[in-house]
C-alpha cells in the first residue's frame, strides 16, 4: 500500500463521517437557533428548554435519516474492503 492510498482512504473516511453526521448536526443547529431566539424574546432562561428539544430533534433526525446513514457507511466499508482485496490479492 502506498502512502497516497492510505491518505486517500483517510480523506474518504473523514468525508464519510461528516456526510453521515451532517443531518443531525444541522437539525440540532436549527433547533438550537430557534430555541435561542425564543429564549431571548421571552427572557426565559431555563437550561432544559435548550437541551430537551435538541435531543428530541436529533433522535427524530436519526430515525428519519438512519437508513441513508447506514447505506452510506456500508458503501464506504464495502469500498475499503474491496480496495484492500485488490491490494492483497
Amino acid at each position: 500500500m502506498s502512502p497516497e492510498f492510505v491518505i486517500r482512504i483517510a480523506g474518504e473516511a473523514v468525508f464519510t463521517v461528516l456526510k453521515a453526521s451532517a443531518p443531525m448536526l444541522l437539525i440540532a443547529l436549527g433547533v438550537g437557533l430557534i430555541i435561542s431566539i425564543f429564549q431571548a424574546t421571552t427572557q426565559i432562561q431555563e437550561q432544559t428548554l435548550a437541551f430537551v428539544p435538541k435531543i428530541v430533534a436529533v433522535l427524530l433526525a436519526l430515525l428519519l435519516f438512519g437508513p441513508w446513514i447506514m447505506t452510506t457507511l456500508v458503501d464506504f466499508t464495502y469500498d475499503i474492503l474491496n480496495n484492500l482485496y485488490k491490494y492483497i490479492g
